[in-house]
């Protein structure tokens, strides 16, 4: 499990700094108020410290040593300091660490937690850094290897295209104007044909930066544009506000397109991706497959043992049936008990077999409930004939269902 470690004196900004990161972030915590104390915590193998919160003065190490020891392990590190000057600041700055944090507010408290879970969650964001300066791209680089973010870089514009051809996932692209072969304008271009701001961030920078230049940039695509040289602090909050944005949007999209309860996708979002899905298959005359299935005896459920019960059962189909579908299937549920999928090129000799393993992966798993368990069974209904419309086939495998439940419930019918 990833761990933060905390190394400070003051036992009032430990402990609170040790309780907020437990309790908000659910990390666990180990915290050390010596130098001694931190570098046995470090060296211990079965720890695996993420970031590290630490004290710039502590009373065996005055001088900041504690955060080279750390850094020097490969573990970012944010700084707590009682005051800071330019001279201090430019200090903790060339150790390249996260961010210095003041010692002297609730308000600093909530920072830090937001930094933690930044970092935390910036190993997974993909950034591409394109510039045909090795020496610049070179610098963004390492300033972002400091927040832990997983790097690509290009020399111009058509090597950028390439690389996110490879990298669909690419969270953002911080790139240079004036490159060869493809300049930055050029390169803003091509991408927004294919991803939206609210998909993919890019921030443009020049050294010839006027307020034309950022215009153009903005206009041409960019989210935002930053002139060369910049300030470390402006860097980070520029970068991570997008990033950031990009996140709470994909939240937003999630919780319109998503059952809040089984986090399946819902009724509404079925249809309006089934659709385009149901159209490419008969336009490259490709297979569809609509399967219907509905939890027998659900309100028996509900009765016996309360509601309580029966979400835990509805959450128990919704994960067993992400864990037997493919990404490129549609999961929904499509209200109640009742649960659509909608199957892209299942082979038709394979579609009864596929189903009714389901169906006996339902019926053998145990439902916790607390101090009781109890099984369930589902009855599924299939279309597996592309039929005129998404609605037809909805129809006929809901018929299907039917028929299922009409013939004794937990079993599999396939038209």
């Amino acid at each position: 499990m990833d761990e933060v470690l905390v190394v400070e004196d003051s036992t009032f900004f430990g402990s609170l700094i040790k309780k907020k990161v437990e309790t908000v972030l659910n990390f666990n915590v180990k915290w050390a108020k010596t130098y001694a104390d931190a570098v046995d915590l470090i060296n211990d193998k079965k720890s695996k410290f993420f970031i590290g919160l630490l004290d710039i003065n502590l009373p065996d190490a005055p001088d900041g040593e504690i955060v080279d020891i750390v850094l020097s392990k490969n573990i970012p590190a944010i700084v707590f300091t009682g005051e800071v000057n330019d001279d201090l600041r430019d200090r903790i700055w060339s150790k390249k660490v996260v961010d210095y944090i003041l010692k002297e507010s609730n308000g600093n408290v909530n920072y830090i937690l937001s930094l933690i879970r930044r970092i935390y969650r910036n190993r997974s964001i993909k950034v591409l850094v394109v510039d045909d300066s090795n020496t610049y791209r070179s610098h963004i680089c390492e300033l972002l290897k400091v927040h832990e973010y997983n790097l690509l870089e290009a020399v111009d514009g058509s090597k950028a295209l390439k690389v996110l051809d490879e990298n669909p996932d690419i969270n953002m692209i911080i790139t240079d104007y004036n490159m060869p072969n493809m300049d930055g304008f050029k390169l803003i271009q091509e991408v927004r044909a294919k991803y939206s701001k609210e998909e993919l961030a890019i921030i443009g920078m020049s050294a010839y930066g006027n307020n034309l230049l950022s215009a153009k940039f903005i206009k041409n695509g960019a989210n935002d544009f930053i002139n060369k040289p910049f300030s470390r602090e402006e860097f980070y909050c520029r970068v991570a506000q997008h990033i950031e944005m990009i996140e709470y949007i994909d939240t937003v999209k999630n919780c319109s397109n998503k059952d809040y309860l089984t986090d399946l996708y819902n009724r509404r979002y079925f249809f309006e991706l089934g659709d385009k899905y149901h159209k490419a298959s008969k336009r490259e005359a490709r297979r569809v497959t609509i399967g219907m299935i509905d939890i027998d005896h659900f309100k028996k459920i509900n009765d016996y043992y309360g509601h309580y019960a029966g979400d835990t059962v509805l959450k128990q189909i919704g994960h067993i049936l992400k864990e037997r579908f493919r990404e490129s299937d549609i999961v929904s549920r499509f209200g109640g008990e009742e649960f659509c999928i909608l199957a892209m090129d299942m082979a038709q000799e394979h579609t009864y077999r596929i189903f009714d393993e389901l169906r006996k992966t339902i019926e053998h798993s145990e439902i916790n409930l607390g101090k009781q368990k109890t099984n369930i069974t589902v009855s599924i209904g299939v279309c597996d004939t592309l039929m005129d419309s998404l609605e037809q086939m909805i129809k006929q495998s809901d018929i299907m269902l039917y028929k299922a439940k009409n013939e004794g419930r937990n079993r599999v019918m396939v038209v």
